[in-house]
C-alpha cells in the first residue's frame, strides 16, 4: 500500500467520522418557553457543585443514543450498586466494587465497568482504582434520585 492510498483511506475515514458526528447533533428547535433544571452540591466524597438549566424542547430533540446508554448502564442492579458505592465513598479498588455489586468474578465486574466507562459515568484513575467522573457525579445522583421518586421510594 503506497502513501497516496493510505492518505485517501484516512481522508475517507475522516469524512465518515464527520458525517457520523453531524448525525449526532440535534436540529435547532423552537424554544418551548419552559425550563427543566437541576442542581447539586456535595462535600463528600469530593467537593462539587453543579447546576444546569435547559429548555425541554431542546432536550427532547437530542439524539437518544447517548442518553439511553447512560440509562441502560444505570439500569442494571450491579452497575447501580457500583455507582452508589462510588458516589458515597469515592474512588474504589476493584475488589470493593466487585463486593458491592455482588459479583462472583472479576470478568463480570469488568463487563459492568466497561458499560459504565463507555457511557462516561465512571473512569479509571492512574492508581488502578475507579471513580465517578467529576462531571457525572451530581447528574448520576439526580438520575438515581429521580428514579427513586418515580418508583415511589421518596414519599411515605
Amino acid at each position: 500500500m503506497d502513501s497516496e492510498d493510505v492518505q485517501q483511506r484516512i481522508e475517507a475515514l475522516e469524512r465518515r467520522v464527520a458525517a457520523l458526528e453531524g448525525a449526532q447533533r440535534a436540529e435547532p428547535v423552537e424554544p418551548s418557553g419552559g425550563v427543566v433544571q437541576y442542581q447539586g452540591k456535595l462535600v463528600e466524597p469530593a467537593e462539587l457543585e453543579w447546576q444546569i438549566q435547559v429548555d425541554p424542547a431542546g432536550v427532547l430533540a437530542l439524539p437518544d443514543g447517548p442518553r439511553t446508554d447512560v440509562l441502560a448502564a444505570l439500569g442494571h442492579p450491579a452497575r447501580a450498586a457500583i455507582v452508589r458505592l462510588l458516589a458515597g465513598s469515592g474512588p474504589q479498588h476493584t475488589a470493593a466494587l466487585q463486593e458491592a455489586a455482588g459479583l462472583s468474578s472479576t470478568g463480570q465486574l469488568y463487563h459492568h465497568l466497561k458499560s459504565l466507562t463507555g457511557c462516561g459515568l465512571v473512569e479509571q484513575d492512574g492508581r488502578g482504582t475507579y471513580r465517578l467522573r467529576a462531571q457525572a457525579t451530581i447528574p448520576a445522583l439526580v438520575l438515581l434520585t429521580a428514579a427513586a421518586d418515580v418508583a415511589g421510594q421518596l414519599r411515605p
